[in-house]
Protein backbone atom coordinates (compact mmCIF):
# COMPACT_ATOMS: atom_id res chain seq x y z
CA UNK A 1 0.00 0.00 0.00
CA UNK A 2 1.43 3.35 -1.04
CA UNK A 3 1.75 5.91 1.71
CA UNK A 4 -0.20 9.09 1.11
CA UNK A 5 1.89 12.25 0.91
CA UNK A 6 2.02 14.17 4.15
CA UNK A 7 -0.02 17.35 4.42
CA UNK A 8 2.10 20.45 3.91
CA UNK A 9 3.04 22.12 7.20
CA UNK A 10 0.84 25.01 8.31
CA UNK A 11 2.79 28.24 7.80
CA UNK A 12 3.92 29.76 11.07
CA UNK A 13 2.09 32.92 12.09
CA UNK A 14 4.24 35.99 11.74
CA UNK A 15 4.83 38.05 14.84
CA UNK A 16 2.65 40.79 13.37
CA UNK A 17 -0.20 38.31 12.84
CA UNK A 18 0.23 37.02 16.40
CA UNK A 19 0.01 40.57 17.75
CA UNK A 20 -3.11 41.19 15.65
CA UNK A 21 -4.80 38.01 16.93
CA UNK A 22 -4.04 38.81 20.57
CA UNK A 23 -5.26 42.39 20.13
CA UNK A 24 -8.59 41.18 18.71
CA UNK A 25 -9.09 38.85 21.65
CA UNK A 26 -8.12 41.32 24.36
CA UNK A 27 -9.98 44.29 22.82
CA UNK A 28 -13.04 42.05 22.54
CA UNK A 29 -12.82 40.71 26.09
CA UNK A 30 -11.65 43.81 27.97
CA UNK A 31 -12.28 46.72 25.66
CA UNK A 32 -9.77 48.91 23.85
CA UNK A 33 -9.11 51.40 26.65
CA UNK A 34 -8.81 48.68 29.30
CA UNK A 35 -6.10 46.86 27.30
CA UNK A 36 -2.58 48.24 27.67
CA UNK A 37 0.51 47.67 25.59
CA UNK A 38 1.87 45.83 28.62
CA UNK A 39 -1.16 43.49 28.49
CA UNK A 40 -0.53 42.77 24.82
CA UNK A 41 3.15 42.14 25.40
CA UNK A 42 2.44 39.88 28.37
CA UNK A 43 0.08 37.69 26.35
CA UNK A 44 2.75 37.36 23.68
CA UNK A 45 5.61 36.68 26.07
CA UNK A 46 7.36 39.88 25.03
CA UNK A 47 8.82 42.87 26.79
CA UNK A 48 6.54 45.89 26.51
CA UNK A 49 9.03 47.94 24.55
CA UNK A 50 9.56 45.14 22.04
CA UNK A 51 6.07 45.65 20.63
CA UNK A 52 7.12 48.98 19.18
CA UNK A 53 9.43 47.17 16.79
CA UNK A 54 6.27 45.81 15.13
CA UNK A 55 3.56 48.44 15.67
CA UNK A 56 3.44 52.15 16.41
CA UNK A 57 0.85 51.78 19.16
CA UNK A 58 -2.54 50.42 20.13
CA UNK A 59 -4.50 52.55 17.70
CA UNK A 60 -2.63 51.09 14.75
CA UNK A 61 -4.00 47.70 15.77
CA UNK A 62 -7.53 49.02 16.25
CA UNK A 63 -7.46 50.70 12.82
CA UNK A 64 -6.20 47.48 11.25
CA UNK A 65 -8.94 45.40 12.92
CA UNK A 66 -11.66 47.85 11.90
CA UNK A 67 -10.44 48.15 8.31
CA UNK A 68 -10.15 44.40 7.90
CA UNK A 69 -13.70 43.91 9.19
CA UNK A 70 -15.01 46.60 6.82
CA UNK A 71 -13.36 44.83 3.88
CA UNK A 72 -15.03 41.55 4.90
CA UNK A 73 -18.47 43.19 4.87
CA UNK A 74 -17.73 44.86 1.54
CA UNK A 75 -16.65 41.57 -0.03
CA UNK A 76 -19.75 39.79 1.25
CA UNK A 77 -22.38 42.41 0.45
CA UNK A 78 -21.43 44.55 -2.51
CA UNK A 79 -21.40 41.78 -5.17
CA UNK A 80 -25.16 41.55 -4.55
CA UNK A 81 -25.60 44.91 -6.25
CA UNK A 82 -25.05 43.29 -9.63
CA UNK A 83 -27.08 40.12 -9.05
CA UNK A 84 -30.39 39.89 -10.90
CA UNK A 85 -32.54 38.98 -7.91
CA UNK A 86 -35.91 40.32 -6.83
CA UNK A 87 -35.74 42.72 -3.89
CA UNK A 88 -36.98 40.36 -1.18
CA UNK A 89 -34.56 37.59 -2.18
CA UNK A 90 -31.74 40.11 -2.30
CA UNK A 91 -32.60 41.50 1.14
CA UNK A 92 -32.72 38.01 2.63
CA UNK A 93 -29.38 37.12 1.07
CA UNK A 94 -27.82 40.39 2.24
CA UNK A 95 -28.96 39.74 5.81
CA UNK A 96 -27.57 36.22 5.67
CA UNK A 97 -24.20 37.35 4.30
CA UNK A 98 -24.00 40.12 6.88
CA UNK A 99 -24.72 37.67 9.71
CA UNK A 100 -22.27 35.16 8.24
CA UNK A 101 -19.45 37.71 8.52
CA UNK A 102 -20.42 38.41 12.14
CA UNK A 103 -20.74 34.72 13.05
CA UNK A 104 -17.41 33.78 11.46
CA UNK A 105 -15.57 36.64 13.18
CA UNK A 106 -17.25 37.14 16.54
CA UNK A 107 -14.27 38.71 18.33
CA UNK A 108 -13.36 41.11 15.54
CA UNK A 109 -17.06 41.95 15.04
CA UNK A 110 -17.27 42.87 18.73
CA UNK A 111 -14.27 45.16 18.36
CA UNK A 112 -15.57 46.60 15.10
CA UNK A 113 -19.05 47.48 16.34
CA UNK A 114 -18.18 48.41 19.92
CA UNK A 115 -14.67 49.88 19.97
CA UNK A 116 -14.43 51.91 16.76
CA UNK A 117 -15.75 54.97 18.63
CA UNK A 118 -12.35 55.20 20.37
CA UNK A 119 -10.55 55.96 17.11
CA UNK A 120 -8.87 59.32 16.62
CA UNK A 121 -10.82 61.86 14.49
CA UNK A 122 -9.36 61.02 11.06
CA UNK A 123 -9.79 57.27 11.48
CA UNK A 124 -13.23 57.82 13.03
CA UNK A 125 -14.35 59.79 9.96
CA UNK A 126 -13.10 56.99 7.73
CA UNK A 127 -15.40 54.53 9.53
CA UNK A 128 -18.41 56.86 9.42
CA UNK A 129 -17.83 57.37 5.69
CA UNK A 130 -17.74 53.59 5.24
CA UNK A 131 -20.87 53.21 7.35
CA UNK A 132 -22.64 55.60 4.98
CA UNK A 133 -21.88 53.24 2.07
CA UNK A 134 -23.48 50.34 3.97
CA UNK A 135 -26.49 52.50 4.85
CA UNK A 136 -26.84 53.37 1.17
CA UNK A 137 -26.56 49.70 0.19
CA UNK A 138 -29.51 48.72 2.40
CA UNK A 139 -31.55 51.78 1.44
CA UNK A 140 -31.12 50.85 -2.22
CA UNK A 141 -32.44 47.36 -1.48
CA UNK A 142 -35.48 48.82 0.29
CA UNK A 143 -36.07 51.24 -2.61
CA UNK A 144 -35.88 48.31 -5.00
CA UNK A 145 -38.55 46.54 -2.96
CA UNK A 146 -40.78 49.61 -3.00
CA UNK A 147 -40.22 50.00 -6.74
CA UNK A 148 -41.18 46.37 -7.35
CA UNK A 149 -44.36 46.80 -5.30
CA UNK A 150 -43.17 44.20 -2.78
CA UNK A 151 -42.66 46.69 0.05
CA UNK A 152 -45.10 49.37 1.14
CA UNK A 153 -45.10 52.54 -0.93
CA UNK A 154 -45.36 54.72 2.20
CA UNK A 155 -42.20 53.35 3.81
CA UNK A 156 -39.61 55.72 5.22
CA UNK A 157 -36.72 54.12 3.32
CA UNK A 158 -34.07 55.40 5.70
CA UNK A 159 -35.84 54.12 8.82
CA UNK A 160 -36.58 50.75 7.22
CA UNK A 161 -32.95 50.31 6.20
CA UNK A 162 -31.77 51.34 9.67
CA UNK A 163 -34.09 48.76 11.24
CA UNK A 164 -32.71 45.96 9.07
CA UNK A 165 -29.11 47.05 9.57
CA UNK A 166 -29.52 47.36 13.34
CA UNK A 167 -30.87 43.83 13.55
CA UNK A 168 -27.96 42.22 11.73
CA UNK A 169 -25.28 44.43 13.30
CA UNK A 170 -26.32 43.75 16.88
CA UNK A 171 -26.32 39.98 16.48
CA UNK A 172 -22.73 40.07 17.79
CA UNK A 173 -24.12 40.82 21.27
CA UNK A 174 -26.08 37.59 21.57
CA UNK A 175 -25.30 35.14 18.78
CA UNK A 176 -23.18 32.10 19.69
CA UNK A 177 -21.63 30.01 16.91
CA UNK A 178 -22.33 26.33 17.38
CA UNK A 179 -25.69 27.02 19.03
CA UNK A 180 -29.07 25.81 17.79
CA UNK A 181 -29.44 28.62 15.23
CA UNK A 182 -27.28 28.95 12.15
CA UNK A 183 -26.66 32.36 10.56
CA UNK A 184 -29.14 31.33 7.85
CA UNK A 185 -31.76 30.55 10.51
CA UNK A 186 -31.27 33.94 12.14
CA UNK A 187 -31.35 35.77 8.81
CA UNK A 188 -34.55 34.05 7.74
CA UNK A 189 -36.18 34.66 11.13
CA UNK A 190 -35.26 38.33 11.06
CA UNK A 191 -36.41 38.67 7.45
CA UNK A 192 -39.76 37.02 8.17
CA UNK A 193 -40.43 39.38 11.08
CA UNK A 194 -39.09 42.57 9.51
CA UNK A 195 -40.42 42.08 6.01
CA UNK A 196 -43.79 41.08 7.42
CA UNK A 197 -44.14 44.65 8.65
CA UNK A 198 -42.63 46.22 5.54
CA UNK A 199 -44.39 44.18 2.88
CA UNK A 200 -47.09 45.75 0.74
CA UNK A 201 -50.63 44.52 1.38
CA UNK A 202 -52.87 42.96 -1.23
CA UNK A 203 -53.70 45.45 -3.92
CA UNK A 204 -51.06 47.94 -2.78
CA UNK A 205 -48.52 48.86 -5.43
CA UNK A 206 -50.52 46.98 -8.07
Amino acid sequence: MTDLPADPPTPARTRREQIHDVAIRLFSERGYHATSMRDLAGELGMQGGSLYAHISGKEELLIEIVNRAARQFDAALFPLRDEALPAEAKLREAMYRHLRVVADNMESATVFFHEWKHLSPAAYRHVTDWRDTIDTFYRDLVRQGVGEGVLRADLDVRMAANLILSAVNWAYTWYRPGGPLSPRDVAEGYADMLLGGLRAGKGEGA
